[in-house]
């Protein structure tokens, strides 16, 4: 086995990023900020994922490797200020392993992968028993917004505040889609904005009952949009013809020829 030299290249990459941050470094990144940076972290985790849905191992170390950038970062600009280090970090994430799986670590032991996710939950609620405003509705509002909604939802139905069975959560989406119509009948935007959001939750709890995660879902319709569009745009590529001249008629038919041809 190849002898890990995890350690010793972690210590140059600190050292590369002090570098960076010192008064002979580079002066965009001794400009940055955490929350100049926030936005950066959000973009490379999404690269990520994009890399293991397409299966690419090169383009997952690539990017994985842009996420402890972000990592150290983050914690070269605390360490400047004297908030934490990357030892910090380091030091709280293992304790925290070691603490959510006493199945491993300690003593308890579980049967199952669910069993393991029943304790994690447990253990986190036993973590943030100190706080005075703990809730579960403690979900980060930079989270995707349909994960976010769902995550709402498994937290509320944990305490038992959910439908029964599949035929109240349809019936719950009916209503919202009738609510929207109403309030488009009114073009009062404001209302329309909350009933179509109301909708969007409503199919998230729908996604959530069923198993489905709804981002993939969304996701794979984004991709089979895209495919279909593109067909479309080679076919008016190859008769030398503006997809914007194009009357929605003739659109609409190259659509359905697309949908044929590419499912």
């Amino acid at each position: 086995m190849k002898k890990r030299k995890t350690g010793e290249n972690l210590e140059s990459f600190i050292e590369v990023m002090q570098r960076l941050l010192s008064p002979e470094g580079c002066p965009w990144d001794r400009e940055q900020t955490h929350d100049s940076l926030k936005r950066y972290l959000i973009e490379e985790a999404y690269e990520v994922y994009e890399a293991i849905e397409e299966n690419s191992t090169e383009k997952l170390q690539d990017e994985l490797g842009d996420v402890l950038l972000q990592v150290v970062f983050h914690s070269a600009l605390a360490e400047r200020s004297g908030e934490f280090t990357l030892d910090d970090v380091l030091d709280g994430v293992k304790e925290k392993m070691i603490r959510r799986h006493p199945h491993v670590f300690g003593d308890s032991s579980v049967d199952c992968a669910k069993d393991v996710e029943i304790r994690w939950e447990e253990i986190k609620k036993e973590e943030k028993s100190v706080r005075e405003d703990r809730t579960l509705m403690d979900i980060p509002k930079a989270m995707d917004p349909l994960y976010r909604a769902e995550k709402l939802q498994k937290r509320a139905a944990k305490v038992g505040f959910d439908w029964p069975d599949l035929d109240g959560v349809v019936g719950k989406l009916d209503e919202e889609l009738l609510e929207l119509k109403e309030a488009m009948e009114k073009e009062d935007r404001e209302e329309v904005e909350a009933e179509l959001g109301d909708v969007f939750f409503s199919l998230v709890n729908l996604a959530r009952k069923m198993d489905i995660d709804p981002v993939d879902a969304l996701q794979r319709t984004n991709d089979k949009f895209v495919r279909r569009f593109r067909a479309m745009e080679i076919q008016a590529r190859d008769a030398l013809i503006d997809l914007g001249d194009m009357q929605l008629e003739q659109l609409e038919s190259w659509w359905q020829q697309a949908k044929k041809g590419l499912g």
